[in-house]
């Protein structure tokens, strides 16, 4: 997905860096989309989230800097492990380093807390 030119080679590559931790880390498939949404954000994000490759195993994260909006769309997989609260306290890292100018920062802390939250918990088996 785009990083917009808001963010720079090396931001990209950073988020990028994240990006592969965290889908190892949760075993989801995570997308940055950053640059103006389509229209409304909320239905702009979930339709980026249709359009990937196996959306109910992703989780989408769509910033508009212009429109100053921050959505997260989880697909049906993720969300047996990831719930709304989660996803709020996620987005709510994400624009509080955005407030502060620090937009590939954001980025990476609520991807990674996303994936934190989102990785299968372990269980066992009484045999």
């Amino acid at each position: 997905m785009p990083a917009g030119e808001h963010l720079s080679a090396s931001d990209r590559a950073a988020l990028d860096l994240t990006i592969r931790k965290a889908e190892q880390l949760c075993r989801s498939e995570f997308s940055v989309f950053v640059g103006k949404s389509v229209g409304e954000p909320r239905p702009f994000a979930v339709d980026l989230h249709r359009s990937l490759v196996a959306p109910d195993r992703s989780i989408l994260v769509m910033v508009d800097p212009t429109a100053r909006a921050v959505e997260v769309v989880t697909g049906t997989d993720v969300r047996r492990t990831l719930d709304d609260a989660r996803v709020e306290l996620a987005v709510a890292t994400m624009v509080s380093s955005f407030r502060d100018g620090d937009l590939v920062g954001g980025l990476r802390r609520g991807v990674q807390q996303l994936a934190e939250h989102a990785k299968p918990q372990n269980t066992l088996h009484a045999g």
